[in-house]
């Protein structure tokens, strides 16, 4: 019988504009490791069972001189947290980060929010209760 192959999911790349200002935020907020680092243009970020990468994105995709470079994607990033919730939702506000309100779904023993990162990316932090 014929070994089959097994895939499990390693690493997520976001591509970005201000690459040290995106390590920043992951590192600052989340408390995630740097893995490996070229500056300016890649950055590995330790995420526990996922890394995450930040690819500086090429020229042909920089912003016009003084626009903001914003993300167009339709993928959210999901971290687990096993503390409050709406504190860290609070803090992250605090600071000027995009923040929704926290919320619950019926049948689900969880609370979410949604956020953005500096430049766009969506996630969203899941407190799972009891």
């Amino acid at each position: 019988m014929e070994k089959q192959e097994t895939f499990y999911l390693t690493r997520i790349i976001l591509f970005g504009h201000f690459v040290d200002r995106l390590k920043r935020f992951y590192v600052d907020y989340f408390g995630f490791s740097v893995v490996e680092e070229i500056s300016d243009q890649w950055i590995v970020l330790n995420a526990g069972q996922v890394e995450i990468a930040i690819h500086k994105i090429g020229q042909g995709y920089e912003p016009e001189d003084g626009k903001a470079f914003r993300a167009e994607s339709n993928t959210k990033l999901v971290f687990s947290i096993n503390h409050n919730l709406e504190d860290f939702r609070q803090r992250l506000v605090d600071n000027g980060v995009v923040m929704s309100a926290v919320k619950s779904f019926e049948g689900i023993n969880s609370l979410f929010c949604d956020g953005e990162d500096p430049e766009g990316n969506v996630f969203q932090i899941e407190e799972r209760l009891g």
